[in-house]
């Protein structure tokens, strides 16, 4: 299988710091990314894949107090440089579309950081701009559990979107020149950030909820709303996003789990607790991808749809999408659908790159002062719906 030929393939979401966290301590030289890594994503098979632009999550979960989650955020920063430093020919660290430009004329995969979850801040604007001088180029607002001032995609709803806290959050992004990601959050908080937000903004992992209900999917009407504004939506290869049956199949499995007190957020365990409980999951190939792929094209228009497919942040991924070397078999589907060269150099990162060179030009030459406002002050008379 060779590369796709495409001038870019910049893929928005992939979970590796947090798996070599998982696996090794964060230790790159015990996880050996250059031969027999048990994750899905190594050197040799980035190179089968074509990635020339990754954004590497610096993900923490949802759950932990805000305090431990900058601090366990600062430890993966460090683990995505120390990466970086350990692979110099292969990686080059990169914030802006100039410096994606230089990493790709010396041959080098350009790498850039996202923070996946508004806790990551600790409910600080200080807190967010730190990230940001440490190269961290977009949070996601939510992750799978309410924060103080948005809402996540996954819970019932408390503040119906985003507090006059997490306003003043997507301001200070939009100053600093970060992308604002909606992915993980409720419609209501994608609808307030839109809202908020004077510069394009993107969903770096999420699907089409018209092809399939799953709250973490983006409905047809923000699409539209997204694209209006400029912004870009890129399509991710989680099974349960893809598909109606297997997302049946991963509930019932979570229900199970629940009552049998399974560790749900431990990928391992809870695939061979399925396996043995549920049975095999519905099929879901490279078909179910370009399928939501299509329709936010449809919706969005192509110049608003691109890839962020979630590697080693799922423990399942589609028949023929299982690593990181199988991008170009999407785009050899997507180009037998009758995708043109100039339609599939824009989804592969044509789109996502624009909307990155859109942040930054927001952001330059601006002169107004960081927001030292907290959200004691600015939250103060929020009541939120009782959880």
């Amino acid at each position: 299988m060779t590369a796709p030929q495409i001038p870019l393939l910049f893929d928005a979401h992939n979970d590796l710091p947090w798996a070599a966290r998982e696996l090794t301590g964060g230790d790159w030289n015990a996880l050996n990314l250059q031969h027999g890594s048990p994750t899905q994503t190594d050197l040799p098979r980035l190179a089968a894949g074509g990635v020339g632009a990754q954004f590497w999550s610096v993900f923490v979960p949802g759950t932990l107090p805000e305090p431990q989650a900058v601090a366990v955020t600062l430890q993966q920063i460090d683990a995505v440089h120390r990466l970086l430093a350990a692979h110099p020919e292969t990686f080059a660290l990169a914030r802006t579309a100039d410096d994606i430009a230089q990493a790709r004329a010396s041959a080098r995969i350009a790498s850039l950081l996202g923070a996946e979850g508004g806790h990551s801040i600790g409910s600080s604007l200080a807190v967010l701009r730190m990230l940001h001088l440490l190269g961290v180029g977009y949070l996601t607002l939510t992750h799978n559990e309410h924060l103080p001032w948005a809402d996540c995609a996954v819970r019932p709803p408390r503040l119906h979107g985003l507090s006059p806290f997490g306003r003043a959050v997507v301001v200070e992004m939009n100053r600093l020149g970060m992308l604002v990601d909606l992915s993980h959050t409720s419609p209501d908080t994608m609808r307030a950030a839109l809202e908020t937000s004077a510069a394009p903004i993107v969903f770096t992992h999420s699907g089409a909820r018209a092809l399939c209900d799953h709250p973490r999917n983006v409905p047809d009407d923000i699409l539209q709303q997204m694209a209006a504004s400029g912004g870009v939506c890129c399509a991710t290869f989680v099974p349960a996003f893809c598909s109606p049956a297997r997302y049946a199949w991963e509930a019932q499995v979570d229900e199970q789990a629940a009552e049998a007190g399974i560790d749900t957020e431990n990928h391992a365990v809870l695939l061979d607790f399925a396996l043995r409980r549920v049975g095999p999951p519905p099929p879901v190939g490279v078909a179910e991808v370009a399928d939501h792929v299509e329709h936010l094209r449809e919706v969005a228009g192509v110049e608003h749809v691109g890839i962020g497919a979630d590697f080693d942040g799922t423990a399942m991924l589609p028949e023929g999408l299982q690593d990181v070397s199988g991008y170009p078999r999407l785009f050899a589907a997507l180009e037998e659908r009758g995708w043109s060269r100039q339609e599939r150099a824009l989804l592969a990162g044509g789109n996502l790159l624009r909307v990155l060179e859109d942040a930054h030009s927001h952001a330059r030459g601006r002169t107004d002062e960081p927001n030292l406002a907290t959200i004691e002050t600015l939250d103060q008379a929020v009541e939120p719906d009782p959880a």
